[in-house]
Formats: C-alpha cells, structure tokens, sequence
C-alpha cells in the first residue's frame, strides 16, 4: 500500500479493474471438482429451514431460539430476523415473499416503544436492513410510489428508527453513548464508555438517509463522530479500544482491527468509496501505514498498546477475518489472500473460527472458544474470489456448508456450536490458557457481548465440550448464508458489471439505478450508491435552464445514443417493474419538453464511481 497521498487503486468485490485476469466462470472450481450449483442450492435449503422455522416458531420476536423451538426479543423488538433477511430473500430470488414481508413489516413494526436498545446495532441491523430493502422494492416488483427513491415507506421506516438514535450523539464531543431509549432517548446514568465501532460505523446508512431525505442532520452526525475518533488518535496514529464519550478519554487502550474497533476502519473505507470522499480515504491509509507498522507481525494482526506500539494480545479474533475483504477493496489483493490463508488454516483446525486464537500457542483462548456461526471469513472469501477466481476460496466455502450443516443444524434451525477438539490436538502444557487480555479489554469484550457495541456478538459457549446454544442471531440470515450464497453465484445481480441498468424518473431528474457497484454495510445490507444522486432537490429556474439545454442539444446533435433500459420482467429478477407507472406521473412536468435522447440530469456512473462489485480508482494529482 502506498500513502495518501500517491495514486491509489481501490478495489471492491467483483473488480472491473481486473477484468483481464478473471478466469471463465467455473474453472477454478472444476480444477478442485467442487460443484458449485450443488453448493448453492445447499446454501438456499439452508436459508429456507432457518427462516421457515423463524416464521413458525419465532415471529414476531427479534430471534429464533432453534433449541426450544420458540423466540425471543434481544435487540429491540423489532421483529429483527425479519428485517435483516429481507434483502436475502430478493438475491435468492424470491420476490413473492419479499413483498409478503414488505407489507408485514410495515403494519407490524413500531419503533416508538420503551426500549434500551444498542445504537449501533439498531442502526447496522434496522436502518441498513430497512435502507437496503428500500432500494431494492423496485427490483422485487413492490409497487413503489411516486417520488421512489426519494420517498417510501421502507424509507420512512428507516428514517423513524435512525431519528430514535439521534440523542445518543448529544455530546461534547459529537461521540454517540452506546444505547438509547428509544422513547424517552438517553438514559440517566448511562455509561459514557463506547467502543470505537459503536462511534464509527454510521456514515454509510447516515449518509444514505440525508442523500435521500434532504435531511443533513444524520450524515452530520456520523461526520462528527468519525473526525472525533481521528482527532483522537495517539501520536503513533492509533486508535484504542473503548473511550469515554463525555471526556473523549480512551478507557480501553488496545489497539488491533477486531471487536471493538473493526467496523470504524471498515465504514473508512465504504464511506470514501460511497460518497466519493477522499478526506476518508485518506483517514484510513494513514491508520492501514500505523496498523502495518505496529501490528501486524508475520500475516497476522495482534494487539498492541495504542500510545508504545507494544504487544498486549498475541490473539487471532474471529471478527478480524473480515480484513482480507477490506484490504481486497483498496486493491491490496496479495496481502489480504495471504492473511485469509492464515485464518483459513484456523478454520481448518477447528472446523469454525473460535472467538480467540492465541497464535503463539496455535490453541484457543480461555472462555473464548465459540463459534456463533459469523460471517466475516466468508465474507472475505467472497470479495477475495471476485477479484482472484482462487478454487480455495470456494474450498472455505465448501467447509463452511459441511461444518455448518453437520454440527449446527437442528430440528428448528441452526444453532451456535461447540466442536469438540479432543484427539484433534495434542494436549500440552502449550495448549493450556492464553495470556490475559488487559481488564478494561475484557470488560469491552463483555460490553459487546451484552449488546452494547460490536457487530456479531453473541453469547459465547465452551465449544470443547461440544454444546449448542440456544440462539440464532439475525445476522445469520442477513450475512452468513448471503456471502456464502454470492460466493457459489456468480451470475446473481448484485454481481452485475453495469451492462444492465434501469433508468427511473424521480421529482428531481432521470437517475440511473441497479447498475452494480453495491456497498454492503456491516450486516452485508447491500446500498446502491447511485441513488444517493437521485434525490438531490433544484430550484424551478434550474429545470427550465436544463431544459432549454436539453432542447439544444436534441436538435443540434447528428448522431443519436440511447439509453438501455431496462425491459419488462417476469417472475424473480425478471419480474416487472409495476413502479415505472408511478415513478412517471411523478417527472410529467420534468419531461415535458424533453426529447426521448435526454441527457441524464442525474448522472450514469461513470467507471471510477462503480463500487462494490465493479472498483474504482481514487487518483490524487498524478
């Protein structure tokens, strides 16, 4: 990687920009003789035996309890599960049942109850889900009203939730608390003491709701509270574990890339590539410069103590493995394959990734043995295999089903697992317990645990004498089984390349939507970025300059370009679009004098704006 300040070449997902090194779809896997169709639809039974026994035994509670076959509230009352799998059911191509939910959702929830609920989870799980969904209607064939994407009900669902959590960033310092009411906003008492994900993992779902509101008071918000973090970075440009809100003083001061801190590095990143933003870019190279200085030692990444750079923690933690898929997205592709390598061979020692892993010792840590089905090591996979076609990154994905499959599943789902490692290792002295993390890093550890901070953190079990817990979070069905998915389905539209798009008519101009490029959040929540350009209000003599354009250009042109649009759909992702009616009585005015060969008043992307699935390239004055 090279400093902010040289070119720099940012990758994401599926990469356009390595197009020319792609191997024809299938190769990598004949070579390995994994058949991948076979694995997809494993995948989607998967899906389907967890989220019909959600429906049966679970709804409307926020959880399914697959042991005991019933439910249970966890982050708010939310009917959460429903929420985070709905974007899951269009990329496996259900449109019948997300409409069903679609309209479930917006009869049965109420965000105006009195609740204790985390703001960082509410905001990546229900203002992402809900964002997500939103973007998505039209493509699932849900009759969208006029003004869509600028307006909806989905929308103003998210818009609901997201206003609930705005006390939370009533501080001196702009950092929000870890949980509010969302009746009667923050508590009394409520600690000030908030990991840095809970502070810096806002601006792509805030950014998206002001873009398309009009309403700039969220994507302030999160702004605020990621130049905190950055001002608050020690002399050697790290950053801690947990900080004081109220005093901007750093309680827990390891630094590392997992729990705790991983989302804040990640949102860097998305949040540049999603509003184009350099400031952002440029705040990421320079912690990536710190975190390859100070903590990474052989392909690994350890924890350090934030202001001497020492180590504190030689552990592996399972939420890291999302790191290879981030490094994948600023172009740093043979750096993150050989750090997935070395999670991968953790996966393969224990047939899951425990929640700690003390590398020195190669054996688990002490009460941080569980592996509650999370997604990230997937996830890299996934973004890894888009920009490579490597065959061992469908391999993990392989294992990931045979693991899952075999140990997880019960009777009402699938629930957290314990695999047994007796005989698997030799049991010595070396394998015993791992060095203590320092207390106010376990007290975090245990913050995140009950709710209040870190994304995936659930309750952890002794996976050494094989017990299920009795839980399965949303995030199974929002991020396991959708990366896992998109891992064996190449073809599927959130990997489109941009040769197909739909162009809709909004109160504001023409906008290109649904063209690839989607930024998934935290809880892989996919957001398409062009429609943050949609919804951009002008003033009446703006239109009317635009049109006498418009009219100029139209006569003066010999030579005529059309726009490809998108055509009438049938069933699944070939379903019509029964908005289009809707979406132009709203531009009537607008297209009144506009020829049939109109420019786009808001613009196509152009190569470096395609993301997430295409890449992009961020260039400074070179």
């Amino acid at each position: 990687m090279r400093g902010p300040g040289a070119a720099v070449q940012l990758f994401l997902g599926p990469l356009l920009c390595l197009w020319a090194l792609r191997l024809p779809a299938g190769n990598g896997a004949a070579a390995r003789g994994l058949d991948v169709a076979s694995y997809r639809e494993r995948v989607r039974a998967m899906f389907y035996h967890a989220y019909e026994h959600y429906l049966e035994s679970a709804f409307p509670y926020d959880e399914l309890r697959p042991l005991t076959c019933d439910g249970q509230d966890t982050w708010g009352s939310f009917s959460l599960t429903l929420i985070d799998a709905l974007d899951t059911l269009l990329i496996l191509g259900n449109v019948s049942e997300f409409q069903r939910v679609v309209n479930v959702l917006q009869e049965g929830v109420d965000f105006d109850i009195d609740v204790n609920a985390s703001v960082f989870e509410t905001n990546i799980r229900v203002v992402g889900g809900l964002l997500s969904a939103h973007l998505l209607s039209r493509k699932a064939g849900v009759e969208v009203e006029a003004g869509w994407p600028c307006s909806g009900p989905l929308l103003r669902m998210a818009e609901e939730a997201a206003r609930k959590l705005l006390p939370a960033f009533q501080t001196p310092t702009g950092m929000p608390y870890g949980t509010v009411n969302l009746l009667h906003g923050v508590n009394p008492g409520e600690t000030p003491v908030t990991c840095t994900a809970g502070i810096g993992t806002f601006i792509v779902e805030f950014a998206t709701l002001s873009h398309l509101t009009g309403d700039p008071v969220f994507e302030d918000v999160a702004r605020k509270a990621l130049k905190a973090l950055w001002k608050n970075r020690s002399d050697i440009g790290l950053v801690g574990n947990h900080i004081d809100v109220i005093t901007a003083k750093w309680v827990a001061q390891d630094a590392g890339i997992g729990a705790g801190v991983d989302s804040y590095f990640e949102y860097l990143v998305k949040g540049a590539i999603l509003l184009q933003d350099r400031e952002l870019m440029s705040m990421f190279l320079e912690y990536n410069k710190a975190i390859k200085n100070y903590t990474k030692f052989d392909d690994w990444y350890l924890w350090v103590q934030m202001y001497k750079g020492t180590v504190s923690m030689p552990v592996f933690q399972s939420l890291e493995a999302y790191w290879p898929g981030l490094q994948s997205l600023i172009g740093d592709v043979d750096n993150a394959m050989r750090t997935f390598l070395n999670y991968y061979t953790v996966w393969k020692q224990f047939g899951g990734l425990p929640e700690f892993y003390n590398i020195p010792q190669g054996y688990t840590v002490d009460k941080r043995e569980g592996y509650p089905l999370r997604p990230e090591l997937i996830e890299s996979a996934m973004y890894l295999y888009r920009a490579t076609r490597d065959p061992t990154l469908l391999e993990l994905g392989r294992d990931a089903v045979e693991s899952i499959e075999k140990i997880s599943k019960v009777d009402c789902g699938f629930a957290t697992w314990a695999k047994s490692y007796h005989g698997l290792l030799p049991q010595s002295p070396k394998h015993g317990k791992a060095p203590e993390a320092s207390p106010a890093f376990l007290a975090g550890v245990a913050a995140e645990e009950d709710g209040s901070c870190a994304s995936s953190s659930c309750q952890i079990k002794d996976l050494r004498d094989h017990r299920l817990d009795n839980r399965m979070e949303s995030f199974f069905l929002a991020e396991t089984i959708k990366y896992l998915y998109l891992l064996f389905d190449p073809d599927n539209f959130i990997h489109n390349d941009g040769s197909d798009f739909d162009v809709v008519v909004t109160p504001y101009g023409e906008c290109v939507l649904n063209a690839g490029g989607y930024i998934f959040n935290t809880e892989a929540h996919p957001i398409d970025p062009a429609a943050l350009h949609c919804c951009r209000k002008r003033k009446e003599e703006q239109w009317e300059v635009e049109d006498l354009m418009r009219e100029f250009y139209s006569r003066k042109k010999t030579k005529k370009f059309t726009l490809k649009r998108a055509p009438d759909r049938g069933e699944g992702e070939n379903a019509k679009d029964p908005g289009d009616a809707s979406s132009e009585k709203a531009g009537e005015r607008r297209n009144s004098k506009k020829s049939s060969h109109s420019l786009l008043s808001c613009p196509s992307q152009s190569f470096n704006s395609k993301l997430a699935v295409l890449g992009q390239v961020f260039l400074d004055n070179t």
